[in-house]
């Protein structure tokens, strides 16, 4: 039979099925859809395309937060948050996430008398 995700508590189970739209949202072909020969699902398919390199879109939040930080003087937390309107977990997770993982930028911090942890860009 097929495998059961969770037993209910009167001897029945719970399966889970992912539906082809769900296969396909997360990269895998659907059965019975393949064009492939029989063998071909236990081999990995090779990459041709090259990564592409993802752009940061103008005139966004994330854009302001780039120029703040590629500025001569660099930009604080509490700079950006007056800037964008975020909250400071969320200019931290932006920079973690967005800008070093996604954009591969690398931002630099330093601590600055009078002003606390001051972060950068280097110059585009």
């Amino acid at each position: 039979g097929e495998l059961v995700w969770r037993e209910t508590g009167d001897g029945h189970g719970t399966t889970l099925v992912a539906t082809n739209a769900g296969l396909a949202a997360i990269g895998i072909e659907p059965e019975g859809t393949s064009t492939a020969p029989a063998s071909a699902p236990d081999t990995p398919a090779e990459q041709t395309d090259a990564p592409t390199t993802r752009t940061p879109r103008e005139g966004t939040k994330q854009a302001a937060l780039i120029a703040m930080l590629r500025a001569p003087g660099g930009a604080t937390i509490a700079e950006i948050v007056a800037a964008t309107g975020w909250q400071p977990h969320t200019v931290r997770g932006a920079m973690a996430g967005a800008l070093k993982k996604k954009l591969g930028l690398e931002v630099a911090s330093e601590k600055v008398e009078g002003r606390g942890r001051v972060y950068r860009l280097p110059p585009a």
